[in-house]
């Protein structure tokens, strides 16, 4: 919502003057702030735990996956990047290519990406063809004798190259994996919280008969302040609390985090910023698309909102 958004300064410091402790005490923030949240998201997510990072987040989020299921293996989508800790560097192919390499849970698909990848514009089923490459992965992932505990992927890739994967995707995919025993795990730490425009979730834009089991937030959702969340079914939180190790996070979900988070939410409203990145995205897209007509090495022009990407080529027909 900007850089030192007076809004956001505010809460902070009265909250501040008032009380910071660590989430062993509870506070109304807390609550009024998980409430907040859930209505921004479809009803069945409606279990929070709040951290201090994406990278915190999408940890979690394989612990609660792995739990669920009582499966250990991952598939990602190629170039995929989720986080810095040693679990979410495995899961990016982006980065454990120049280290240690792929790990035997880990299973990577291709990304469905239409314009330089495996299937493009010209393919008559362009969705089905991408999804069934996920069904083949699991496929060979069991011929191993390996089971699947999650698709983890952002729901509009960006290490990738700002990716927008075509609509009716996931809901082939989470099919194949949930037939496999596994969940969905929508990665949102960089493409949540309004900045695709039309709706305040990427995933959305698969369409609404789309609700992944996990949904993973960082970055924007504190404004810069360490804030994160993994929102979840109460079928999948109540299968991590029955190990009986509960989760606890010091300062993940405190009073001055949860109500900076909520000024965000207030500011996001209250300035319209939803039909802003529409409208600035849209402008941006036009007058990109104009360059494009001007200048060959510009290949491909895409984006939602203001996630967007410039695919610049050597050669058009290749």
């Amino acid at each position: 919502v900007g850089h030192c958004h007076p809004d956001i300064v505010k809460a902070a410091h009265e909250q501040n003057q008032l009380l910071n402790t660590n989430s062993r005490y509870l506070h109304d923030n807390l609550v009024d702030y998980a409430e907040r949240l859930s209505k921004t998201l479809p009803e069945k997510l409606c279990i929070f735990y709040f951290l201090n990072s994406g990278s915190e987040a999408n940890d979690l989020a394989l612990r609660l996956a792995r739990q669920y299921t009582k499966h250990e293996d991952v598939i990602v989508l190629d170039h995929a990047y989720h986080g810095h800790l040693t679990s979410l560097i495995d899961i990016s192919p982006y980065k454990f290519r120049n280290l240690e390499g792929q790990k035997e849970w880990v299973h990577v698909a291709p990304v469905p990406d239409t314009y330089r990848g495996l299937y493009r514009e010209d393919h008559e089923d362009a969705v089905t063809a991408y999804a069934d490459e996920v069904k083949n992965t699991i496929e060979h992932a069991h011929k191993r004798g390996r089971k699947i505990a999650a698709f983890f992927v952002e729901s509009l890739p960006s290490v990738g190259g700002q990716i927008i994967p075509p609509a009716g995707y996931f809901q082939k995919v989470a099919e194949h994996v949930h037939k496999a025993g596994g969940i969905f795990i929508a990665d949102e730490i960089q493409v949540g919280f309004g900045r695709v425009g039309k709706h305040f979730w990427a995933f959305q834009l698969q369409g609404e008969d789309f609700i992944p089991d996990i949904v993973t937030m960082g970055k924007p959702i504190g404004n810069g302040h360490p804030l994160a969340c993994v929102a979840t079914t109460k079928e999948i939180a109540e299968a991590f609390a029955a190990t009986g190790v509960e989760y606890f996070n010091t300062f993940g979900g405190n009073p001055v985090s949860c109500a900076i988070g909520l000024a965000v939410l207030d500011v996001i409203e209250k300035e319209h910023l939803q039909a802003h990145a529409t409208e600035v995205g849209n402008f941006l897209i036009k007058i990109l698309k104009e360059q494009q007509i001007k200048h060959p090495i510009i290949g491909d022009v895409r984006g939602c909102g203001l996630f967007i990407g410039v695919d610049l080529i050597k050669d058009q027909a290749e």
